[in-house]
């Protein structure tokens, strides 16, 4: 049989959730708990509604406080979207009768914020407050009247017009039009007597997440990947810890922090990220690009390997196979692997280094294309130069996340750097191949 649902009193339920809903309350709540869960209906009657409450972290509910925007950054995994989920909830049954939800585009709002396994549906007790979602209003409905409306940061205006009590915001730092569609945002939240928004999000250093940190009105609540573990598949975290625990990639990503981009670097972690892309369109070009190590062994430095294309005025990194403490034929062995797996026309290769013995060693390896030795005249830093302003200018994308290559460029040149840059080393003779001056590369020299 189904629970009857709480009666209304002016809009809102009759018991006042607002009280209960902070972590100070929340923890009241366990307290009962512990206790045998006897006695006090009022505090068993909201769990009875908010069975969340005994189980989430104290930064995943309602911040205390007169916040106008609440932001919830966290790394992956970490709770944000189930936060989101349960706080829609309550300000629905609240009464908030209008709530906006924006994702990236209408198909993440869909998939993780109405239908994910965290999402508004998936999270609904059986208390007779379960929304019904029409698919061709974009609109999520509770019993008590309060929607939810779909929307998507890729079409800020969509959101002139509508006005709203609350609004849920899912992935804030990878929204594309992110300011614009936020500000239409803050115009439409103009209902009731307290509008607020919740933004759930792992971080990135945008301008807009600077600006929502910076603001008097936010209030900020952090969650990491570790401490929701229990909820995640076993394994992952272990896995994600030894592929990324302690490169910025892993800060961001799993610690949810902001990565800020370092004082004096050339390129910068903000311009790579606009950029990146997970198609790579038809390639003129390809080539991969070697920067082998003068040693090997355990102290070695890494030797960079680097695959690169082009397509129009446009440059795309393909893939990062260096690796580090490789004797000459294991790091041979990697350049060639990813110049089959790329399709590339040629290999260059530093010969700073070996010589003439650096084209033998590719082509013992197996090399099924030309090698081209370069020598460098240039300091580091000036080779790097021209191509660090293709990046300014939007012109050189990543295929996909390529972190310790990424954590090396944002390092590079800023104070206090230290070792041999040798991923950025062959990324810039790859880049220089494909979109430089070909008079330069003519004589071999750079």
């Amino acid at each position: 049989m189904q629970q009857q649902r709480p009666q209304e009193s002016g809009g809102t339920t009759s018991i006042d959730y607002s009280e209960i809903w902070e972590p100070l309350s929340r923890r009241r709540v366990l307290d009962w708990k512990e206790a045998g869960a006897k006695g006090q209906p009022r505090l068993r009657k909201f769990v009875e509604y908010f069975p969340f409450l005994l189980t989430c972290r104290e930064a995943q509910v309602n911040p205390p406080g007169g916040w106008r925007t609440w932001l919830f950054q966290g790394g992956r995994g970490a709770g944000k979207t189930r936060a989101g989920a349960e706080w829609v909830r309550w300000k629905a049954i609240r009464g908030a009768g209008r709530i906006a939800l924006v994702g990236p585009t209408l198909h993440d709002v869909r998939e993780v914020m109405i239908h994910g396994e965290s999402g508004l549906l998936a999270i609904e007790p059986e208390t007779g407050w379960r929304p019904v979602y029409h698919a061709s209003r974009r609109m999520l409905e509770y019993t008590n009247g309060a929607r939810a409306y779909v929307f998507s940061a890729e079409d800020p205006d969509s959101l002139r017009g509508p006005q709203f009590d609350a609004a849920w915001c899912d992935e804030l730092a990878a929204w594309r039009y992110a300011e614009a569609a936020w500000d239409m945002l803050q115009m439409a939240l103009r209902l009731g007597a307290d509008p607020r928004a919740l933004v759930t999000t792992t971080p990135r250093p945008t301008a807009l997440m600077r600006r929502l940190h910076a603001a008097p009105d936010t209030v900020v609540t952090l969650g990491t990947t570790r401490e929701n573990a229990s909820h995640l598949a076993p394994g992952f975290l272990s896995a994600m810890e030894a592929a990324y625990g302690g490169t910025r990639l892993g800060r961001q990503e799993l610690e949810g922090r902001i990565v800020e981009d370092p004082e004096g670097a050339l390129f910068l972690r903000s311009r790579i990220d606009e950029a990146r892309i997970a198609i790579v369109p038809a390639l003129w070009d390809v080539v991969v690009a070697v920067d082998p190590p003068a040693t090997s062994g355990e102290t070695a430095d890494a030797c960079g390997i680097i695959a690169a294309g082009r397509a129009g005025n446009d440059a795309y990194v393909l893939g990062d196979a260096s690796a580090q403490g490789l004797r000459p034929l294991d790091w041979a062995g990697r350049a060639v692997a990813l110049v089959r797996r790329v399709g590339a026309r040629e290999v260059i290769a530093e010969a700073n280094q070996g010589g003439e013995m650096v084209r033998q060693v590719l082509e013992t390896a197996g090399c099924p294309v030309p090698v081209r030795l370069v020598n460098a005249r240039l300091s580091k830093r000036a080779r790097a130069l021209p191509v660090a302003t293709l990046y300014e200018q939007g012109r050189v994308h990543h295929a996909g996340q390529l972190g310790a290559l990424e954590d090396e460029m944002c390092a590079f040149g800023a104070d206090g750097f230290t070792g041999s840059p040798d991923r950025v080393d062959a990324l810039v003779w790859a880049v220089w191949a494909l979109m430089l001056d070909d008079a330069v590369l003519g004589v071999r020299q750079l």
